[in-house]
């Protein structure tokens, strides 16, 4: 793709140490019914051969652009990545993911023929080591303005907040200077701040993203770390809505985010434990948790409060030691 070149869509994808799956991830992008898309992989310092395959990919396909940089984690990655997309629209995909051909070509229509910021899809989970698919099934269709898109992602069931199953008018970060924060469940922190600025969303009752669970995915292993992220995300996101005067006009949809969030996080922290083979403990973890949503989901908290996160869960070695089930 030439300098002159404008694309319709920038893809942006954060790369690190995935050579066994980055390969199908980018044919699935470059056998795309649509044609006028740039795509933007951002090699996030990976030590195994990730880079060397981008640069195979970038040298074969003139709309492939690959950013080297120092590893800073996927949300810098991703950061890197929309500060040099030029197209209209913005849509993201993981390294370890793939799309049917179909994926930017039915999104981008929706955008286009229902006059929405935003459009959505659904997706499969892909289960690597049986080979086996799973459809998402929580879904709805139809076109949404503001108020309900928000009350939808807000409850996190039928619009998610993740970033990878949406294309988005690019306008929606650039005009308010919204990135992603250094942490797990960025993408939690961050969908509300867009979908507050978006006129319409339009969501397609199609899976047209595979997301493959393995041993490396995110929710495939679990530490205190992420539960924190888990439940400092919550916090941002109470932070966000107060910040714009929106807390009560989605108060509702919020609650309901904070209780999902805290079943998620009881079940994580069993997970956690359960690895470590250490459950003492875990009862402790799971009253701070309960106490922490209490804090987030008050009616009146102070900014101070908000802002001032603490950690809420230790890990298992933190919290006793020698203390492992053999």
């Amino acid at each position: 793709m030439t300098e002159t070149h404008t694309p319709v869509i920038s893809v942006v994808i954060p790369v690190y140490n995935v050579e066994k799956y980055v390969g199908k991830c980018l044919l699935s992008l470059e056998e795309q019914t649509f044609g006028n898309f740039e795509i933007i992989a951002v090699n996030d310092g990976s030590t195994d051969g990730s880079l060397e395959i981008l640069r195979h990919f970038e040298e074969k396909y003139d709309n492939i652009t690959v950013v080297d940089q120092k590893n800073a984690g996927m949300s810098q990655a991703r950061n890197a990545g929309m500060a040099v997309a030029r197209g209209e629209y913005l849509t993201f995909v993981d390294s370890d993911d793939y799309v049917a051909p179909t994926f930017l070509e039915e999104l981008h229509d929706a955008c286009v023929n229902y006059g929405a910021d935003i459009s959505c899809c659904y997706y499969y989970y892909h289960f690597i080591d049986s080979d086996f698919l799973f459809e998402y099934p929580f879904r709805c269709k139809g076109v949404f303005n503001r108020a309900q898109a928000m009350n939808k992602l807000l409850r996190d069931v039928q619009i998610q907040s993740l970033v990878w199953n949406k294309l988005y008018r690019r306008s929606l970060f650039t005009d308010y200077g919204i990135t992603f924060p250094t942490m797990c469940f960025e993408d939690m922190a961050t969908a509300n701040k867009v979908f507050a600025h978006a006129n319409r969303v339009v969501v397609l009752d199609r899976p047209l993203y595979y997301y493959n669970q393995h041993s490396m995915s995110t929710l495939a292993t679990m530490n205190a770390n992420k539960i924190n992220d888990f439940i400092r995300a919550i916090a941002m996101v109470r932070i966000s809505l107060e910040k714009n005067g929106l807390f009560e006009k989605y108060k509702k949809s919020y609650l309901a985010l904070t209780r999902k969030t805290c079943n998620c996080c009881y079940l994580y922290v069993l997970k956690m434990h359960g690895e470590k083979k250490c459950m003492r403990g875990c009862m402790t973890n799971m009253r701070q948790i309960s106490k922490a949503m209490r804090v987030y989901s008050a009616d009146k908290i102070s900014s101070k409060a908000l802002c001032e996160f603490s950690e809420v869960v230790a890990s298992p070695e933190k919290l006793e030691e020698n203390y492992s089930v053999r």
